[in-house]
């Protein structure tokens, strides 16, 4: 499993700040970066509206993120898998949602998705966040 956490757990490794932080669900714990620790270039985001992506290949993998309503994306982490998740062993699941083990830790919101095949560039990601930001997101009705 390759998926996107985005919140405050601090069990198995931490950004900077007190979070919430995108981080990935590599099915045996979250991480920010290649270890369980602290990434501190993994930025706490206090937006209310957030694009997350996590994106991989043999032996690299980034996450990145921004403020879904406004600027540019951000890379938090570019670099190694940990230990143990090269080559990855991925069977096929899509989860849109919150929580993947229905507890009370996977509570939150969650409003669209989208997974692409390969590992999309830094300047298409960046395009899409510009669509993303041109959308318009907010809470005022």
């Amino acid at each position: 499993m390759e998926a996107i956490y985005f919140g405050t757990n601090d069990i198995w490794g931490t950004g900077a700040g007190k979070g919430p932080w995108i981080m990935a669900d590599l099915e045996n714990g979250l991480f920010s970066g290649e270890s369980r620790k602290n990434n501190a270039a993994d930025l706490s985001i206090s937006d209310r509206f957030v694009t997350a992506i996590v994106k991989g290949e043999p032996n690299h993998w980034s996450i990145r993120g921004g403020n879904a309503a406004s600027g540019s994306l951000s890379t938090f982490y570019r670099g190694v898998r940990p230990s143990g998740y090269n080559p990855m062993h991925k069977e096929g699941a899509i989860l849109l949602g919150t929580g993947g083990d229905n507890s009370i830790s996977g509570e939150g919101t969650f409003y669209e998705g989208v997974m692409t095949y390969g590992y999309p560039s830094d300047d298409t990601e960046n395009s899409v966040q510009a669509n993303i930001v041109a959308a318009g997101y907010s809470t005022k009705v």
